[in-house]
């Protein structure tokens, strides 16, 4: 059983980073492993991956990954992401793992999270990283759609979109139009992924995180990641494409949200 996976079409644009080796692991899979298992077997990641089973009762899920450097996975698209997550961005999620495992021992577990837990775990699944040229960044983080995605189409070619949070990339197996992206801007000084991983580990703290420094993005009006929004009548969705609830909020996001956003 591939547990999903069978259903993942690699040849999707947003899919470029996650394809090696994610269709070598998802054929494992599928020829009767588990997704433990199998992303074990590539061995690219600084963390081993072991059974959901495996993790004790009333133990966090981040602690017990802090505590052992194993994480617990399900059979499935969500968990099968996370690990392609570690292997293309380790420093980032160590750093994301560390922050969570310093609010853990700092506030406990509570049954609401608090800013800080909100925004890294926000960050980790629902996350996609832009590289972008001024302009465009301020159309985004204006939520000017026309400006962003029409008067400003050619800048795309400049920009540089990945996908991070893994919710997010399991939402995006079935394309729909409303699904949405939060949005944290990436220094444009490298585009390689591990200089990407570097500088994300470097810069995220728990302090910056909770400001929300993010901007909302519908992910399918990237140009060349969805054949219609060719058409700009595309855009005139107000239900998807949807004007800011106040200038000073523009870039903040709703943290109570779930991670894997549709429309904000």
């Amino acid at each position: 059983m591939a547990h999903g996976l069978e259903r993942i079409h690699w040849d999707a644009p947003w899919l470029w980073p996650w394809r090696d080796p994610g269709e070598c692991i998802a054929r494992q899979v599928a020829s009767g492993s588990s997704v433990a298992e199998a992303l074990n077997a590539v061995q690219r990641a600084p963390r081993c991956f072991i059974p959901q089973a495996e993790l004790p009762a009333g133990v966090a899920y981040e602690q017990h990954i802090f505590d052992t450097g194993c994480v617990p996975t399900r059979d499935g698209l969500h968990d099968f992401f996370n690990g392609l997550a570690w292997m293309h961005f380790p420093r980032t999620k160590l750093r994301l793992n560390a922050l969570q495992a310093a609010q853990i021992a700092s506030t406990g577990i509570q049954p609401v999270r608090g800013p800080a837990r909100d925004a890294l775990t926000l960050f980790d699944e629902n996350m996609a990283l832009l590289q972008a040229p001024d302009a465009l960044w301020a159309a985004l983080a204006a939520k000017e759609w026309r400006t962003l995605f029409v008067d400003l189409r050619p800048l795309w070619a400049e920009t540089q979109l990945i996908l991070f949070g893994h919710a997010l990339t399991e939402k995006l197996v079935a394309p729909r139009k409303p699904i949405t992206a939060h949005v944290f801007r990436v220094a444009q000084t490298d585009r390689s992924l591990a200089a990407i991983d570097a500088w994300l580990a470097a810069e995220l703290s728990a302090e910056q995180l909770a400001t929300k420094p993010f901007a909302h993005l519908p992910v399918l009006g990237v140009p060349g990641w969805w054949a219609q929004n060719e058409d700009p009548a595309f855009y005139d969705d107000a239900s998807v494409f949807r004007a800011p609830r106040s200038a000073s909020r523009s870039t903040a996001i709703d943290t109570r949200s779930a991670p894997a956003c549709e429309s904000p």
